[in-house]
């Protein structure tokens, strides 16, 4: 499959397409944008840039993000087993490492599948300046890369205050430290784990076994509120992303309809053939839980779990250092109907929501996921990284 939208002429990043980068088209898989090229970069193409690295790239994604792996960008070619672009790349070995943004846990289940490691940081770490928006409240630049040793490499280059970005938290630098994790203590959720196949889970044994072989003591729990936090979630999401795309009408840039007689008709008819079945779906949730008799019940109490949901997993990381869970439920995905996505999405998101709901890193190695406190992703690298090296 040719997953790049543009020529790789040797350089080593390449960034999805959802990250702006001067003079390459950017469509964030999505017809609405087709033909739109940006006049300047996003602050993590810039930051690259600046030290020595080339942007290679341009990587497809699903439709704005919403589905599992990008299987429905309208610019790729249809798969039968369904992969990643970014992540297959990285996997291959053809770039360095990749960034994506997280939005929905595509780029996790991306990492998962094909066996790289990807790093959704805590949010604010990274600058989101230069992003197509969706849900920007939880929405992340991460890195994926062969090890975490690649992914430190990346992030202390993007990793840093923005004054661009009206999101991006004060500190000027981070500190990504791996170190012997000899000694912490790391939970394994019963309820995720009970929501995996045959193969995930020995994944995870796999990855239990070499945690424990370096002297990281890991014990199973009971901690239900995954699925909480995956309501939550998508309601916000929803909402967010059909606040954010409603600015493409066929007026300004991208997909115009040839087919209208007024403005109205040129709103409705652009959209309808800009945007797919998925995106049409996440409008209308959308727009069902903003709504006058909707929103108390729906976006407002969805605000309100989300404070409720952070202080609960505050206070269990009191007693470890991180939380082991799957990434997805399965090693692999075949092509499915895209009236299917809205509900399968929404399925797989539960192992991945909490961390865009209340903004905490989220790592994936070795096709499972490791979450910690918010900026613990030292935390989180030096424990991936000692099952990485498991011969030393």
């Amino acid at each position: 499959m040719n997953y790049y939208r543009t020529k790789c002429d040797g350089g080593n990043i390449a960034v999805d397409d959802t990250i702006l980068v001067k003079g390459m088209e950017a469509s964030a898989g999505s017809k609405i944008l087709e033909g739109f090229k940006p006049l300047f970069s996003a602050e993590v193409a810039t930051r690259l840039e600046s030290k020595g690295y080339n942007i290679a790239g341009k990587t497809h994604v699903g439709e704005f993000g919403l589905d599992l792996l990008g299987e429905f960008s309208h610019y790729s070619e249809k798969q039968d087993a369904l992969k990643g672009a970014a992540a297959e790349l990285v996997a291959q070995g053809t770039v360095k490492a990749a960034l994506g943004v997280d939005m929905n846990g595509s780029t996790r289940r991306a990492a998962a599948i094909s066996g790289v490691d990807f790093l959704k940081p805590t949010y604010g770490t990274v600058s989101r300046y230069g992003v197509i928006s969706c849900a920007a409240s939880g929405e992340q630049i991460g890195v994926y890369a062969p090890s975490a040793l690649g992914i430190k490499e990346i992030m202390d280059v993007i990793a840093g205050h923005d004054d661009k970005d009206g999101t991006s938290l004060r500190n000027e630098s981070y500190d990504y430290t791996i170190s012997d994790a000899a000694g912490k203590k790391v939970c394994i959720v019963k309820e995720l784990l009970e929501k995996a196949d045959d193969e995930t889970k020995a994944r995870l044994n796999a990855f239990t076994d070499g945690l424990r072989a370096k002297g990281v003591m890991v014990e199973e729990i009971s901690f239900e509120i995954f699925e909480t936090a995956n309501t939550a979630w998508q309601i916000l999401m929803t909402a967010e992303t059909c606040n954010n795309i409603s600015r493409y009408d066929g007026v300004k840039f991208g997909h115009r309809a040839t087919e209208y007689k007024n403005i109205d008709e040129l709103y409705v008819n652009s959209r309808t053939e800009g945007f797919n079945f998925l995106t049409k779906a996440v409008i209308l949730y959308g727009s069902d839980v903003l709504s006058k008799n909707r929103y108390a019940d729906c976006y407002d109490k969805s605000l309100k779990v989300r404070r409720v949901l952070c202080e609960k997993f505050e206070k269990l990381m009191e007693n470890y250092d991180a939380i082991l869970t799957p990434a997805c439920s399965k090693t692999a995905y075949n092509r499915f109907d895209i009236h299917e996505a809205f509900g399968k999405v929404f399925e797989e998101s539960v192992f991945t929501a909490l961390a865009n709901l209340i903004g905490i890193p989220a790592l994936v190695s070795g096709g499972v996921q490791l979450m910690g406190k918010h900026f613990s992703e030292s935390m989180l690298l030096s424990l991936a990284d000692c099952v990485e090296r498991k011969g030393e």
